[in-house]
């Protein structure tokens, strides 16, 4: 599976709720920041929104904690380019923590163009890095949704 290794980064105290684990609403915190390096990978990132005025916005994320997160911990994020089109960016994260995957995220980021408030495809070449990027093999849990009856 292809993967990039965008993120890594210690716990901080900060983040620990009362019972001393990752607290839920931090572990977007990692995921955003590999969707910063993202950016910057495929020549998306702060200098070319200083550019152009267009930037990455996200959609909609899905996030599933899998193991428990306690410190001390170094975060790791794996990132997998699940598909795209003009517009938009389907990745996941994976968090893993000691070679234990214990949070994956799955997202959709959108291209938009802030100076005339609309959306706008991305630059050819970022489409082209990501065609070469996307894999087609995908984990389990994409695209899955929340339900009290069972899988889905």
């Amino acid at each position: 599976m292809k993967t990039f290794n965008f993120h890594s980064e210690p716990l901080q105290d900060g983040w620990l709720d009362a019972y001393g684990h990752l607290n839920e609403a931090y572990y977007l915190v990692p995921f955003t920041n590999a969707n910063w390096a993202l950016q910057e990978h495929f020549e998306i990132g702060v200098p070319y929104f200083d550019e152009t005025g267009c930037a990455l916005y996200t959609l909609e994320t899905h996030v599933r904690y899998v193991n428990e997160v306690r410190k001390p911990a170094h975060l790791d994020v794996e990132t997998i380019i699940l598909g795209f089109d003009p517009k938009r960016i389907w990745c996941a994260h994976m968090m893993v923590v000691s070679g234990n995957t214990c949070a994956t995220g799955e997202m959709i980021m959108l291209h938009y163009n802030t100076r005339e408030s609309r959306t706008a495809p991305m630059p050819d070449a970022t489409q082209n890095m990501l065609q070469d990027a996307v894999e087609t093999t995908h984990p389990d849990w994409i695209g899955r949704r929340i339900s009290l009856t069972g899988k889905q």
